[in-house]
C-alpha cells in the first residue's frame, strides 16, 4: 500500500424530478463533471481511473451504465469499472486503486432516475427471491414495520421521528441541492396521515432524480488540486443477513463494524503503522470482526465515542433509521448531523450515498470540520452500511 488518499473535489446535481433526463444519466453527469473538473483544474485526461454506481433494474434494461459512459467521451481511453450499487461502493473501488498505486487520481459517480418507475415496486426486487420477493413488500412498508418495532420497544416516539425530519428540512435550507427543505413545526408533521403506519410522507425520502461525483487523489497530487484536501482517514463495509427474519431489526451491527474499522484504521496510522496495516484495518477484515459479533461486544453504541468527529452525513432514508444509525455509529449529541439535510430532504438512488461522503468532505475541505464521517446505506431495513472517516491536516 502506498500513501494516504484525500477526497479534493465533490459535486452534485439538484435533486428532483427531472422530465428532460433519460435513465442514462448523462444530461445530469455531463454538468458535475464540468463543475468538479473547473472546481479541481484537472481534465477528462487526468482522470487515471473511473467507477460508476447505478442500476440495470431501476433503469429497466441491461447494462444501461454503459450509455452513461457517453459522459465520460471516447477520447482518451479511460479505465473504467462499475458497481451495481450506490456509488459510495464505487468510490470505495476507486479508493483501493489509487491507494495500491494504479491510479493516482480517480473519480466516481453515481446516478438514478428514480422517477422513471415505481421506485417501492423495484426496490422490492433486492429481496429473497424465494420466500419475500413474491410477496412484493416494498420499501417503505418494510421501514414501516422496523419503525413499529421501534415504537413498541420504547426506542424512539413518533414525536421523535417527527423532530428529525423537521429538523432536516430546516437545515436543507442552505442546500441548494435539496429536494424538499423550509420551516415546520413537529406538532403540524404530526397531524399529517400516515403513507404506511407508523411513516407519514416526511418520514420518507422524496423519489428524485440526481447524480454526484467525487474526485480522490493521491498525496503526491491532493495539496496541488486542493488547498484542505479531506484525507480519508478510514474506509470500511460490512453487510448484514438478508434474511429480515435472521436479524434484530433494531440493531445495525453493519454500520457498527464498519465504524470500528475506521477506527481502527485510524488508530493503526496514529500509532505509525505501516501504510499496508492502515489500509487492511480499514478493509474488509478490520477489527478481525464481523458485524454480528463487533454489535454483540458493545450494544447499540458499538462504534464507541464519536472519536473527534465534528460533522456526520449519514445515508437515513428514514427518519427512524437516523435514530438508529447514531447509536450504532456512536455519534453524541455534539456531532453536527447532516447539516446538508440528508436524504430524507433528497435521496437520488445510487448517488445518495456518495453525496452524503461528498458533502463530509466538502465540510472539511472549506474548513467547518476538522473530522467529518460520511455513511451510505443500500438494502432493506439498513442492511449493508459503508463508512468513510476524513480530516483535514
Amino acid at each position: 500500500m502506498t500513501s494516504p488518499v484525500a477526497v479534493v473535489g465533490f459535486a452534485q446535481s439538484p435533486c428532483r424530478v427531472r422530465e428532460d433526463v433519460t435513465t442514462s444519466g448523462v444530461e445530469m453527469l455531463v454538468p458535475i463533471f464540468a463543475e468538479v473538473f473547473g472546481a479541481t483544474g484537472l481534465t477528462r485526461a487526468d482522470i487515471g481511473f473511473w467507477c460508476s454506481g447505478s442500476s440495470d433494474y431501476l433503469a429497466g434494461r441491461a447494462f444501461s451504465f454503459v450509455q452513461a459512459i457517453d459522459a465520460i467521451g471516447a477520447v482518451p481511453p479511460a479505465m473504467e469499472s462499475h458497481v451495481e450499487m450506490d456509488a459510495a461502493w464505487a468510490l470505495y473501488e476507486a479508493w483501493v486503486k489509487v491507494l495500491t498505486g494504479e491510479a493516482e487520481i480517480a473519480l466516481a459517480y453515481g446516478f438514478g432516475k428514480s422517477s422513471g418507475a415505481h421506485l417501492r415496486r423495484v426496490l422490492a426486487l433486492q429481496l429473497d427471491p424465494y420466500l419475500l420477493a413474491p410477496l412484493w413488500p416494498d420499501s417503505v412498508s418494510i421501514a414501516a414495520l422496523q419503525a413499529r418495532l421501534g415504537l413498541d420497544a420504547g426506542r424512539w416516539t413518533e414525536k421523535d421521528m417527527a423532530a428529525v425530519a423537521a429538523r432536516s428540512r430546516a437545515a436543507a435550507r442552505s442546500n441548494p441541492q435539496a429536494q424538499v427543505s423550509g420551516d415546520v413545526a413537529v406538532s403540524e408533521l404530526l397531524e399529517r396521515p400516515y403513507v404506511a403506519e407508523p411513516l407519514r410522507a416526511h418520514d420518507c425520502a422524496p423519489v428524485g432524480d440526481g447524480a454526484a461525483a467525487v474526485i480522490i487523489a493521491s498525496e503526491a497530487r491532493a495539496r496541488d488540486l486542493c488547498a484542505r484536501p479531506a484525507w480519508i482517514t478510514g474506509f470500511g463495509h460490512r453487510i448484514d443477513s438478508g434474511a429480515l427474519g435472521a436479524r434484530d431489526l433494531l440493531a445495525v451491527p453493519s454500520a457498527a463494524a464498519a465504524r470500528l474499522a475506521c477506527t481502527a484504521a485510524a488508530a493503526a496510522r496514529a500509532a505509525g503503522a505501516s501504510g499496508h496495516s492502515a489500509a487492511g484495518a480499514s478493509g474488509h477484515s478490520a477489527a478481525g470482526a464481523s458485524g454480528h459479533s463487533a454489535a454483540g461486544a458493545s450494544g447499540h453504541s458499538a462504534a464507541g465515542a464519536s472519536d473527534g468527529v465534528d460533522v456526520a452525513e449519514l445515508h437515513a432514508p428514514f427518519s427512524h433509521q437516523e435514530i438508529l444509525l447514531r447509536e450504532a455509529l456512536g455519534l453524541g449529541d455534539g456531532v453536527d448531523v447532516n447539516p446538508s439535510g440528508g436524504a430524507l430532504c433528497g435521496n437520488p438512488m445510487f448517488a445518495a450515498g456518495l453525496a452524503r461522503i461528498g458533502m463530509a468532505a466538502r465540510a472539511v475541505m472549506s474548513g467547518r470540520a476538522g473530522r467529518a464521517l460520511g455513511h451510505a446505506t443500500s438494502g432493506p431495513a439498513l442492511q449493508q452500511n459503508l463508512v468513510c472517516v476524513m480530516e483535514g491536516q
